[in-house]
């Protein structure tokens, strides 16, 4: 396993001076000194910091400057001294209950032609101060990046018992969405000629299968192997998401052979099926902030134009919530999921002692290298998962897996599952090392979304509804 990049580190130092060399450039007062974890006697001092910019004390330059020594102060705390950091610029630069109580009180007394001047007035009084100072980030250098960065820290550091950092998470999140728009938003293909800084972000990111080594990264951006990233004007050198692409013949059913480095590329003219293996949010501070979709269609129209003998375009995609949801929900049959047949088969492979006979069955090491358990399990467990993602929901008709629904929402079908297509320790844990492959059908994708986005309806292939009826 390669060892983890250090261009995290570089970054944040190379920002660090550039702001510091601007924040001392300025005629404003004293360096903003504060310790690591932002005792209260270092309050004051940030608070006047924060007024100051809010205020452009000595014009926009000064002001400019100001949120630099601010943004750089930021950067030299410590997990503490940051969630103190938040939970001041949330608590003190928050709206005005006082100041729109007033307001409204004016606007229900005011003659009708006077109502629209005041309404101007309860739109300015809305706008919390922070979204001001925020922005005044956006104007430095890497501002965008550090926002981003700040609002991934208010995602580590909050809790639900701290709705003021909630407060500012949603705000900063109002802001990025407006300057994420998918239309600022640059579709770019990587390769391995690119630059080697990125090919180091994209082995730091990658968040689905591990890119083990540079040999394995090479082999991903090989002829039948493409890689597709978003980039933002404002981040031109930072993957916003990026998807991975393979070229293959037919259906891809297991991970370990797209992955596998000793194959011979096949030559993308012979290909019929793209098989989009892996997506990946490189931005944490992003989350919620959706623009997969747009990735995965912009990513179909392109191949779909380069290679037109392409046929087929379709996931081979992980199911992340699988074994969470067997080990709270098949415990002791108590929703009748496994027949009594079945259940006394499992319950003779296991100790006598195990209330859950099945999870306590998939926990066990190489299980899956044992034919006998295999044969006992494969059906029961495709059928098991069949049901969960047909079946369980979340928020009334949405799909219970994360996964599932990000797919169905943006109009694919369920396809095929895929038996132990995924052996890796991770893949074994989190599904049992199920897979399953959606498929995208460019004439259905439209009608697809609307039914699952209105009413919760799946679009299944026969295949798939027939493993269900089994039980």
């Amino acid at each position: 396993m390669v060892s983890k990049p250090g261009f995290l580190d570089r970054t944040l130092a190379h920002l660090r001076s550039a702001w510091r060399d601007l924040g001392q450039s300025s005629a404003c007062p004293t360096n903003l000194r504060l310790h690591e974890d932002l005792p209260e006697t270092d309050h004051l001092c940030l608070l006047e910091q924060m007024n100051a910019c809010l205020e452009a004390r000595g014009g926009e330059v000064a002001a400019r400057a100001g949120a630099a020594r601010l943004g750089n102060a930021y950067m030299g705390l410590n997990d503490t001294g940051k969630r103190q950091f938040l939970l001041l610029l949330a608590a003190n630069f928050d709206v005005s209950t006082e100041t729109i109580d007033a307001i409204l009180s004016r606007y229900q007394q005011a003659d009708p032609s006077q109502r629209h001047k005041i309404r101007q007035q309860l739109r300015e009084a809305l706008e919390p101060p922070r979204c001001r100072l925020l922005t005044q980030f956006n104007a430095l250098p890497q501002g965008v990046k550090f926002l981003v960065d700040m609002r991934a820290d208010m995602h580590r550091l909050g809790s639900p018992e701290t709705p003021l950092l909630s407060d500012l998470k949603h705000d900063l999140k109002e802001l990025l969405t407006a300057w994420f728009d998918v239309g600022f938003l640059k579709l770019q293909q990587i390769t391995w000629d690119s630059p080697a800084s990125l090919l180091e972000k994209l082995i730091e990111y990658e968040a689905v299968h591990e890119i083990r080594n540079w040999e394995d990264l090479k082999h991903r951006l090989t002829l039948d192997r493409k890689l597709f990233a978003f980039f933002h004007p404002n981040m031109a050198d930072e993957p916003l998401i990026f998807i991975q692409v393979a070229l293959v013949k037919g259906l891809a059913t297991d991970i370990q052979t797209v992955l596998d480095e000793t194959q011979t590329p096949l030559d993308s003219e012979q290909a019929d099926t793209a098989i989009f293996y892996s997506i990946s949010n490189a931005q944490r501070g992003l989350q919620g902030i959706s623009f997969g979709n747009f990735l995965i269609k912009r990513v179909v129209s392109k191949l779909k134009r380069e290679h037109p003998n392409l046929k087929q375009f379709s996931t081979l995609s992980p199911i992340p919530g699988f074994q969470r949801w067997l080990a709270s929900t098949i415990k002791s049959n108590s929703f009748g999921l496994i027949s009594r047949d079945e259940w006394g088969v499992i319950s003779d492979l296991a100790p006598s002692d195990k209330e859950a006979p099945l999870v306590y069955l998939l926990a066990q090491k190489g299980w899956h290298l044992n034919h006998s358990y295999c044969h006992i399990l494969q059906p029961l467990l495709e059928r098991l998962c069949t049901h969960y993602l047909l079946r369980e929901k979340r928020r009334g008709h949405q799909a219970l897996d994360p996964v599932a629904h990000f797919h169905l929402s943006n109009g694919a079908r369920i396809e095929q599952l895929n038996w132990l297509a995924d052996r890796s320790e991770k893949g074994l844990k989190r599904s049992a090392g199920l897979m399953v492959n959606y498929l995208y059908d460019l004439d259905q994708i439209e009608s697809n979304s609307e039914g699952y986005s209105a009413e919760g309806s799946i679009s299944t292939a026969d295949s798939v509804t027939t493993i269900i009826a089994r039980h």
